[in-house]
C-alpha cells in the first residue's frame, strides 16, 4: 500500500474540514455568529477549485460534444413545476423526534449509524422497530424517548411579492432537473437538436435536511452538475458509444449481489452489457463519469458503481446506479445515474396542458422521449473527493502536499524573489509575475524563507513555482520547481509562457522537460 493511500485512509471528514478552513478552502458559514448548519462559505482558493471542477466538467460535458447543449434555469420557478415533478407529494425524509429534548434527527441515519446497515427506503414502521430493537437513544441528550413523526418535506419555501397568502408561496428548487424538462421544448426547437441529446445544467439546489452532516456531504444548500440525456423510446437498448468503453474497468455492485451480501466485483463494461446486468446508455455514462474522475486525480479503487435495490428507487426511476467513493465514513453516493423514463415530461404534459413531444423526422411521428441516463453529480462532494484524493503528508517534507491535477489547481503558478531585500530580484519577478497573471491564475510572493513559501504553495496545490535568483539577472533564466517531485530545472524567461501551457494543460511531463 503506497503512503498516499495510507494518509487519505487516515484523513477523517473533521480533519479535511479543519485543513479547508486553515488554507482558505472552505468556511463555516456565519461563524462570527455561531455558524448556521448545512451552508458554507467558499475562500480563496476554494472558488478557484470548484470553479475549475464547473469548468472542466462543462468543457467535457458539454463543450466537447455535438449532442449536449445547456441552461441556466432560475431558482425559484412556478410551484406546480414542483407538483407536477412530485416533488409536493414525495420528496420527504422519516424524521425521528426526542421526547425529552425535542431533538429531531433523519431516522435512517440513526439506524445506519448504529447497526451499519442500510435503511435507504425504509418505511416508519420499519425505522421505529430497528430504533427499539437496537436501543438507539437521542444523540444529543442519551435519552430512549425517540419516536418517529409525519414524513418531513425537504423543500424550502419562500413567498413571491408583496402577499403572505397561499396563492404566493413559491419553494427554491432541490433539484436543477425540473427547469430542462419544464424547458425541453424550446431547448430542443432552438438548438435545432435531434434524438438522442442532452440538455446540461450546472446551479444551486436547496434541501432543508434534518440533519446536515459529514462536512461538504450532505448540507442545506449546494451546487449540482447535471445532464438529462433523451432517448427515443424505441432505442432505449441501443447506445452507439458504449463499444468505446467496453475495456473500461469497474468496481461493480448490482442489486443481486447486495440482496447476496456480496462485495462489489471488478469488470469490464462490456461484460455488464453482454450479460444485460445494466443498460447499454447506463453503462456508458458510468464508465464515461469514472473515466472524467480518474482523469482528473481521483483515484479508480475509491471508487465504484452501485445499482439501487428496489426499496430505495426514487418514484421517478426504473432503475439507478450511483458512482459512489469510499469517504472516510464508508461508501456514499457521489453522482446517482437515473434512468426516468418518459415520467417528468409525460407529468409536465399532464399537468400544464402543453405539448413537450419531440417530432421524429424518421417516423414522421410524435413520441415524448425517455431520459435512459441522468447523470446529477454535487459539486460540493467532487470538490472533496479531488482533495481526499490529493491530501498526502509528505513525511520528508514535513509538509501537506496536494497533488491536485493542474487543471484543478487553484493557482497555477507561483512566482518568488529569492530574496526580498534585493530590488533588482524584486523587480524582475514582478515583471514576470505581471506577464504571466493576465494568462494564468498566478501568485507572488516574498514573504518568509524561500523553503516556506514552497510549503505554502505545496498546501495550496500549486503545481508549479518558478524563482527569481542573481543568475536570473545575469542569464534571463529562472529556477522552474514541481510541486510533486521537488525537481528544479532552469528555464529561459522567453520560453517560461509556453512552457507553462504546456505542463499545464498535460501536454507536457516535467521530467521530459
Amino acid at each position: 500500500m503506497t503512503a498516499e493511500k495510507k494518509q487519505q485512509q487516515k484523513l477523517t471528514i473533521d480533519e479535511l474540514a479543519t485543513f479547508c478552513k486553515r488554507k482558505g478552502f472552505v468556511y463555516p458559514n456565519s461563524e462570527i455568529y455561531g455558524g448556521l448548519s448545512g451552508f458554507f462559505d467558499y475562500g480563496p482558493l476554494g472558488v478557484e477549485l470548484k470553479n475549475n471542477i464547473k469548468h472542466e466538467w462543462w468543457k467535457t460535458h458539454v463543450q466537447s460534444r455535438g449532442d449536449v447543449v445547456g441552461i441556466d434555469g432560475s431558482i425559484i420557478t412556478h410551484p406546480k413545476v414542483w407538483e407536477a415533478s412530485g416533488h409536493v407529494a414525495n420528496f420527504t425524509d422519516i424524521m425521528a423526534k426526542c421526547g425529552k429534548c425535542g431533538n429531531s434527527t433523519r431516522a435512517d441515519h440513526l439506524v445506519e449509524d448504529k447497526t451499519k446497515a442500510a435503511a435507504a427506503g425504509m418505511n416508519s414502521q420499519q425505522l421505529q422497530q430497528l430504533m427499539e430493537k437496537n436501543k438507539i437513544k437521542c444523540p444529543r441528550c442519551g435519552n430512549d424517548a425517540l419516536k418517529i413523526v409525519q414524513p418531513f418535506n425537504l423543500m424550502f419555501k419562500t413567498t413571491v411579492g408583496p402577499s403572505e397568502g397561499k396563492e404566493a408561496e413559491a419553494y427554491l428548487r432541490p433539484e436543477t432537473a425540473q427547469l430542462i424538462f419544464a424547458n425541453f421544448k424550446l431547448v430542443q426547437e432552438n438548438a435545432r437538436m435531434k434524438l438522442p441529446f442532452g440538455i446540461a445544467q450546472i446551479g444551486k439546489a436547496f434541501r432543508n435536511e434534518i440533519s446536515p452532516r459529514d462536512f461538504l456531504f450532505r448540507c442545506r444548500e449546494f451546487e449540482q452538475m447535471e445532464i438529462e440525456y433523451f432517448v427515443h423510446p424505441n432505442k432505449i437498448e441501443k447506445c452507439p458509444y458504449v463499444e468505446e468503453f467496453y475495456g473500461h474497468e469497474l468496481n461493480v455492485l448490482t442489486s443481486d449481489m447486495q440482496k447476496k451480501e456480496q462485495q462489489h466485483k471488478r469488470m469490464k463494461v462490456k461484460e455488464m452489457v453482454d450479460k444485460k446486468l445494466i443498460l447499454p446508455w447506463h453503462a456508458y455514462w458510468l464508465a464515461l463519469e469514472h473515466n472524467w474522475f480518474v482523469s482528473l486525480g481521483a483515484k479508480a479503487e475509491n471508487l465504484r458503481i452501485r445499482q439501487h435495490v428496489n426499496k430505495e428507487k426514487s418514484h421517478y426511476a426504473t432503475d439507478t446506479w450511483d458512482l459512489e467513493f469510499s469517504f472516510p465514513f464508508g461508501w456514499k453516493e457521489l453522482e446517482g445515474i437515473a434512468n426516468r423514463s418518459d415520467y417528468d415530461l409525460q407529468q409536465h404534459i399532464k399537468t400544464s396542458g402543453k405539448d413537450l413531444s419531440y417530432f421524429d423526422p424518421e417516423t414522421n411521428t410524435k413520441v415524448v422521449p425517455h431520459v435512459v441516463a441522468e447523470p446529477s453529480l454535487g459539486v460540493d462532494r467532487t470538490f472533496m473527493v479531488f482533495l481526499f484524493d490529493a491530501y498526502e503528508y509528505d513525511s520528508k517534507r514535513e509538509n501537506v502536499v496536494l497533488h491536485l491535477n493542474p487543471k484543478l489547481a487553484p493557482i497555477k503558478a507561483a512566482v518568488f524573489p529569492l530574496l526580498s531585500n534585493k530590488e533588482e530580484l524584486v523587480a524582475l519577478a514582478k515583471e514576470i509575475y505581471n506577464e504571466l497573471k493576465n494568462e494564468f491564475n498566478c501568485i507572488y510572493d516574498e514573504a518568509g524563507s524561500i523553503g516556506k513559501r514552497y510549503f505554502r504553495m505545496d498546501e495550496a496545490g500549486c503545481p508549479l513555482a518558478v524563482t527569481v535568483d542573481f543568475d536570473s539577472v545575469k542569464k534571463k533564466d529562472v529556477t522552474l520547481r514541481d510541486r510533486d517531485t521537488t525537481k528544479q530545472i532552469r528555464v529561459k524567461i522567453k520560453d517560461l509562457r509556453n512552457i507553462l501551457q504546456q505542463l499545464l494543460s498535460g501536454k507536457t511531463a516535467f521530467e521530459k522537460l
